[in-house]
C-alpha cells in the first residue's frame, strides 16, 4: 500500500467522484479519504467561498458534498385534487373585432385531442401530433379561414365545477408570432396565481392556431388549436397541479 504522506499529497488533488472511490479500496484509505480536509478541498472548487466559513464541528465538507454534489432528482408528484372531468374551458377568438370562434369545451374533449388529423397538414406539424408527449388539442369544426397579416386574438377562461369558481389563462393576447415552417400561430399569456403561492411566477400558458400548409390566396385554413405550458407542465398530472395553483375567482 501507498504510504501515509503520498496519500496526503495525492487526495488534495482528487475531485469528490475520485476521492469516494478511494474510500472503497480498503480500511486504511476510507480513514483517510474521510478526512475533513480533502473534501474542503473538493469543495473549494465548486464553493469557494463555503470554505471561508470557520470550521464546524457539526457540518463536515464531506456531508456537503453528499448533499449537493448532483442534481436532486424530481420528487414524484401526488395524484392532483383535480380531474378534467371537473373543468371546463371557454375559448374566444376574434379577427379584429368579429368574433369567428366561440366555444364552451369540457375538460374531456380537450384530453381527447385530435382524432383525425386532415389532408394537407405539414410534416413538422404531423409528426408533432402523432408523437407519444402529452399535449392537449382540440379541433375545429368547422375550420375558419383568418387572412394573413389581419389582427387575431384570444381568450381563454377556465371553470371548475367542484366550486364553481372561474380562473383566466389567456385574456384577449395577441397570435403575434406565425411559425410558418410548423404551421402554426401562437400567443402566450403569463399566468395568474393563488396568493398562497406567493413564490410561483413567470409561467406562460401558450395558445397555438394550427392550420394546413399555404395554399396561394394568402389564408390560414385552421383545424385546430391547441393549448400547453412548455417545459413547466408536461404531463396530464402536471398541468393539473398548475392549475389548481390558478387564481380562481
Amino acid at each position: 500500500m501507498l504510504s501515509e504522506e503520498v496519500l496526503k499529497v495525492v487526495f488534495p488533488l482528487l475531485d469528490g467522484v475520485d476521492l469516494a472511490v478511494c474510500m472503497v479500496v480498503c480500511k486504511q484509505w476510507r480513514h483517510m479519504a474521510r478526512d475533513n480536509y480533502f473534501w474542503k478541498c473538493v469543495c473549494a472548487k465548486r464553493w469557494p467561498s463555503i470554505c471561508k466559513r470557520p470550521n464546524s464541528h457539526t457540518v463536515t465538507y464531506y456531508r456537503i458534498y453528499r448533499a449537493f454534489h448532483k442534481r436532486q432528482r424530481p420528487q414524484t408528484l401526488l395524484p392532483p385534487r383535480l380531474s378534467f372531468d371537473d373543468l371546463e374551458f371557454f375559448i374566444d377568438i376574434w379577427n379584429e373585432d368579429e368574433l369567428i370562434f366561440s366555444e364552451v369545451v369540457p375538460g374531456p374533449v380537450l384530453q381527447t385531442g385530435i382524432k383525425f388529423l386532415p389532408t394537407g397538414i405539414c410534416n413538422t406539424l404531423k409528426f408533432h401530433l402523432e408523437s407519444p408527449e402529452y399535449k392537449m388539442t382540440l379541433p375545429v369544426d368547422p375550420r375558419f379561414n383568418i387572412p394573413w397579416g389581419e389582427t387575431v386574438s384570444i381568450s381563454v377562461l377556465v371553470e371548475r365545477k367542484d366550486s364553481n369558481k372561474v380562473a383566466c389563462i389567456i385574456n384577449k393576447s395577441l397570435f403575434d408570432y406565425i411559425d410558418r415552417s410548423a404551421s402554426r400561430a401562437l400567443a402566450f399569456e403569463y399566468l395568474n396565481f393563488s396568493p398562497n403561492y406567493p413564490f410561483i411566477s413567470g409561467i406562460r400558458a401558450w395558445i397555438s392556431l394550427l392550420f394546413l400548409e399555404d395554399g396561394d390566396d394568402g389564408i390560414i385554413d385552421v383545424f385546430g388549436i391547441e393549448m400547453d405550458f412548455r417545459n413547466t407542465a408536461s404531463s396530464k398530472d402536471e398541468v393539473l397541479w398548475l392549475l389548481d395553483m390558478l387564481d380562481w375567482k
